[in-house]
């Protein structure tokens, strides 16, 4: 039978009939079908263009993470002090505010293909320098600080330069599954990438650097490959890549109180549950200094099962309620991990936690990647990648410094109730974001 024969004798229903117009039940196809609904959408990967920046970020997000467990353990290592592994936070905070608004005018502004490509050639000289100062033994804290704020800035221009790319070359009703790809490659190396890095990291720091220096170069070749991305102009919204196209955007931000309030929760989410800083301690004084590795990845796993099975992520339409229930739940999930004294159960609630931290995203980039227009995406996800970025750098800072007088298990678990009372309260006060349907203006 050939596939136009069998597409003639499919019902209104769906289901095969047979000659006399009978429906005939076919139980393994309807399992596939049901299957389809929750397993995660591949179709945007037809588009060459994000193939291609896919493969690129999924690579370079697997090296990435062994620098993201590298910097922490070394400064711990160097110090001794959870309040250093904090200031890593603030060292990449303060470059990441000031050059992620200005590289969102200048991702509005030029060709943003050759954006990206610029300032991930930074990212890369930013993480040889780490491998060198591991390769000589510098053992300088401050350089560690350095080097960090020298990377973060990059990424600052980098990271939204790269979102705002994806409504281009995408169809526009595949954002969330692009979106949700992308997410779910991230955290999948999350998962991988700090298991793998513990144990190089036990053998000699370096060798994590060099695998994050060496991983980066597919995501050169990703960013070099684009297509043309020239900016768009339409009217009063065309950006010159000066302070007031900056100035301009944070305007309209101001005037888009969905938007405004998915930033504040993303936020609150972050600085005050984000537990990552106190990893290294945790790991030393409660679990005997084993699993370093499985800490860091915990978050990534739960986000890559609750990504494999996201096919019902985009048929989702109160996107602002689902944003709001999904942080409520983060915070919880990190609070109870906060009181395990299990190193498994510490993981597993850490994983619900990432579960619900993922399906977050997804709706926090979608409904800013769909309702700013294309002139100002770059702009606003100039503002995004501040947020998303900054905000766990910032909560770094403050779990690293509240455990100093508190101590680890009150800067922990308190930090995730405060999350979800706090993202309960700006809810109800500022209800904007509850009432926000996918679709409509």
């Amino acid at each position: 039978m050939t596939e136009t024969d069998a597409r003639e004798i499919v019902g209104p229903g769906g289901d095969e009939t047979d000659p006399g117009g009978n429906p005939q039940v076919q139980a393994p196809s309807d399992v596939n079908a049901g299957w389809r609904r929750f397993a995660i959408d591949i179709r945007p990967l037809r588009h060459p263009a994000y193939r291609r920046v896919f493969i690129g970020n999924a690579t370079s997000f697997f090296g990435t993470q062994f620098t993201a467990v590298a910097v922490p353990v070394q400064m711990y290592a160097l110090t001794k002090s959870t309040l250093w592994v904090g200031y890593l936070g603030l060292a990449g905070l303060i470059p990441l505010l000031i050059f992620a608004l200005w590289g969102g005018a200048l991702a509005d502004a030029v060709d943003r293909r050759r954006l990206l490509f610029v300032s991930s050639v930074l990212m890369w000289i930013c993480t040889l320098g780490l491998l060198v100062q591991a390769v000589l033994g510098v053992g300088s804290g401050t350089l560690l600080l350095v080097l960090v704020a020298a990377q973060s800035a990059a990424v600052a221009v980098s990271s939204p330069t790269r979102s705002a790319i994806i409504p281009r070359i995408v169809d526009k009703d595949e954002v969330p599954q692009a979106n949700t790809l992308n997410y779910t490659a991230s955290t999948a190396a999350s998962v991988a990438g700090p298991l793998v890095a513990a144990v190089l990291i036990e053998y000699n720091v370096a060798w994590a650097y060099g695998v994050d220096a060496l991983t980066f170069t597919v995501a050169l070749w990703a960013a070099f490959r684009l297509p043309t991305l020239a900016p768009t102009e339409d009217g009063g919204v065309v950006s010159r890549g000066r302070l007031s196209d900056v100035m301009f955007g944070l305007r309209y931000l101001a005037k888009t109180p969905v938007l405004l309030m998915s930033f504040a929760v993303d936020i609150v989410a972050m600085v005050l549950a984000q537990p990552r800083a106190l990893f290294p301690a945790i790991s030393a004084q409660r679990f005997h200094g084993g699993g370093i590795g499985w800490l860091y990845a915990s978050i990534a796993l739960g986000s890559v099962i609750a990504g494999l099975t996201s096919g019902w992520v985009a048929r989702v339409r109160r996107q602002g309620i689902a944003l709001v229930f999904a942080v409520v739940v983060w915070g919880l999930a990190v609070a109870a991990a906060g009181l395990a004294h299990s190193l498994w159960l510490c993981v597993l609630l850490l994983a619900v936690g990432g579960a619900a931290d993922l399906v977050s995203a997804i709706y926090r980039q979608t409904m800013l990647q769909t309702y700013a227009p294309d002139q100002l995406r770059g702009r606003m996800q100039g503002v995004f990648t501040a947020v998303v970025v900054g905000g766990p750098r910032l909560g770094d800072l403050r779990a690293g410094a509240t455990a100093v007088p508190l101590g680890l298990g009150a800067a922990w678990v308190g930090g995730g109730l405060a999350c979800s009372v706090v993202a309960i309260v700006l809810a109800v006060v500022f209800p904007s974001l509850l009432r926000y349907v996918a679709g409509r203006p």
